[in-house]
């Protein structure tokens, strides 16, 4: 009997045992629950701090270099290409021959055409003359006229088709491509691709500038350039278009020429880079990170923290300097704006800050 009182009393206590552990982690459940949702209330973002601070007014803006001229020769005649004179790679001067064309049934028509030009000059000077006496009419005159003008244009066009056999180099330039072989046949209909020409003593580089960027700049201003492969050098470069209408990133291109080295160092489809000093090296102004706006800078908008809680603030934003805006009004120095997280926000918001 004693034994099985005493098994009761450990079950019992057993069980007293499991309840109050089971209540106290119940307990610790709660409070971790309501310390997450008080947590989750708020929502994470990053800030910085808005300051006064000098400022430099030269930027820098990349693009790629294109070459100045470049071209694609094509066929202006049918015919078998008998010779080639150059090879990819080979520099070439404006007027060089680069193949040779055979130009059997185009010499032929041209002296067809020669003689078909001497007889209509005979039979013009004899209907001249035998006008003079009244031997023919003026109307006769006129159309033995006509025939020999014609005859004549038909003997010029077939001298400028011979010349045609000797493809020639229409700009100066490296060969950058060959399109035909030895024996390759030519058609003018469709046109054949012979040789792509691309001329890099001369480059350009088209850049993108923001509109506070670009109301200080001038066409013929010299600007400095430099290339990644090339990092030792600079080179010369001068701005020669400003677009007059922003493009669909409210940008506007502008293209600087760039003389190339002696040695044509700088290649088209390289990656460029071009620093534009401002005649007015520093100035003193409020700024914030360009990714504090809500948005894009346009919005002129941007949340602040106050207290806690984000508050969102209309601003005045100014000159846009790379990754920096100017604030001209709405901020002032030491107030704390959200630069990464604004999407999850609203005006008055809970935030926690991540440091």
């Amino acid at each position: 009997m004693k034994k099985i009182i005493t098994t009761v009393v450990i079950i019992i206590a057993a069980l007293g045992l499991i309840a109050f552990i089971l209540t106290k982690n119940k307990a610790e459940n709660e409070e971790k629950i309501a310390i997450v949702a008080e947590k989750n209330a708020s929502v994470s973002v990053k800030v910085a701090t808005v300051k006064t601070e000098e400022i430099s007014l030269d930027f820098v803006a990349n693009g790629n270099f294109e070459a100045k001229q470049e071209i694609t020769l094509t066929a202006e005649n049918s015919g078998k290409i008998t010779n080639i004179l150059v090879k990819e790679g080979d520099h070439v001067a404006a007027g060089q021959t680069l193949a040779i064309m055979r130009g059997d049934a185009i010499n032929v028509n041209a002296q067809a055409a020669q003689a078909a030009y001497q007889n209509a000059k005979t039979d013009y000077s004899r209907f001249d003359n035998a006008y003079k006496t009244g031997g023919v009419t003026k109307q006769q005159l006129d159309q033995a006229k006509v025939m020999m003008t014609n005859a004549e244009a038909n003997y010029k066009q077939a001298q400028i088709r011979i010349g045609d056999t000797r493809i020639k180099a229409p700009i100066s330039g490296i060969i950058n491509k060959k399109y035909i072989e030895l024996g390759s046949m030519l058609t003018s209909m469709p046109s054949t691709n012979l040789f792509e020409i691309v001329n890099t003593s001369k480059l350009k580089l088209t850049v993108a500038v923001n509109e506070s960027q670009v109301a200080n700049l001038k066409t013929g201003s010299s600007i400095a350039v430099s290339s990644s492969v090339y990092p030792d050098q600079i080179f010369s470069g001068k701005i020669t278009f400003i677009a007059a209408k922003a493009d669909a990133t409210l940008n506007f291109p502008v293209d600087i020429e760039i003389s190339n080295n002696t040695n044509n160092d700088l290649k088209a489809g390289m990656y460029g880079t071009a620093t534009f000093k401002s005649t007015q090296q520093k100035r003193t102004m409020t700024v914030v990170p360009r990714n504090a706006f809500v948005g894009s800078v346009s919005s002129n908008q941007v949340f602040v923290v106050e207290n806690g809680k984000a508050k969102l603030k209309k601003v005045n934003a100014g000159k846009i300097l790379g990754d920096m805006v100017e604030i001209v009004g709405g901020l002032s120095d030491g107030e704390t704006v959200v630069t990464t997280g604004q999407i999850n926000l609203q005006d008055g918001s809970a935030v926690e800050i991540i440091k």
